[in-house]
C-alpha cells in the first residue's frame, strides 16, 4: 500500500506560512527529491491557487537557477488533487478537483498501484491526521519564529505519540524531522 507522507514547512513557533521560510537550492533540491519519490499530491484551494499561480509560470519560463526550475518542472507533472467546496474547477492541466470525501479519496488512492501520496496543505493535514490516515510526517523547521499565523496542530481530535526516524538539518538552519505515528 502507498504511503501518505505529510510534508510541510513551518517556523519554529509552529506556524504555517511560507513567507518566513528560508527558500535557498537547498530546500528545492530536497523537495524535488521528495516530488520524484511521489506521484500525487493533495492540495486543499488556498495551497492549490498559491502553487498554482507561481510554478507553471517557471516551468514554462525557466529561470535560470536550476534547483527552482528543476522544482518547477516536477511540479507541473505530478498529479494533484484538490480538494474544495468553492473551485468549480482548476487550470493546471495536472490537477484535477477531489469527487469524494477526503477519507474516501486518500482511502482509494492508496488502494491503487504507485509511489508515494504527499500532502502539502495544513488543512488536509489535520483533516488525514484526525482519520489516522498519515505514515509520516516530514516537517520542515525554519529557524524563524513568526508570533503568528495558523498553526499546524490545531483542531486535533486526539493525541499522538510520534517516533522519530530521523532528522536532515540544512546550511539556512533549516531541520526537516521525520516522524511516524505510532500506532497500538
Amino acid at each position: 500500500m502507498r504511503k501518505v507522507i505529510a510534508a510541510i514547512n513551518m517556523t519554529i513557533d509552529g506556524y504555517c506560512d511560507h513567507t518566513y521560510g528560508v527558500a535557498d537550492d537547498e530546500l528545492h533540491d530536497h523537495y524535488t527529491a521528495l516530488l520524484r519519490n511521489a506521484d500525487t499530491i493533495l492540495y486543499g484551494r488556498t495551497t492549490y491557487q498559491l502553487m498554482e499561480s507561481y510554478w507553471p509560470l517557471v516551468a514554462k519560463n525557466p529561470t535560470g537557477d536550476k534547483s527552482t526550475d528543476e522544482f518547477a518542472m516536477v511540479m507541473e507533472h505530478i498529479t494533484k488533487v484538490v480538494f474544495s467546496h468553492t473551485l468549480k474547477s482548476v487550470d493546471w492541466d495536472s490537477a484535477t478537483l477531489a469527487k469524494r470525501s477526503i477519507e474516501e479519496e486518500v482511502l482509494a488512492l492508496r488502494r491503487q498501484p504507485g509511489k508515494n501520496i504527499l500532502v502539502g496543505s495544513r488543512s488536509l493535514i489535520i483533516a488525514l491526521l484526525n482519520l489516522h490516515l498519515i505514515d509520516e510526517f516530514q516537517l520542515c523547521i525554519h529557524p524563524v519564529i513568526a508570533g503568528k499565523g495558523l498553526p499546524l496542530f490545531a483542531n486535533i481530535s486526539e493525541s499522538m505519540k510520534l517516533h522519530l526516524t530521523k532528522t536532515k538539518t540544512f546550511g539556512s538552519g533549516a531541520t526537516v524531522f521525520y516522524y511516524e505515528p505510532q500506532r497500538s
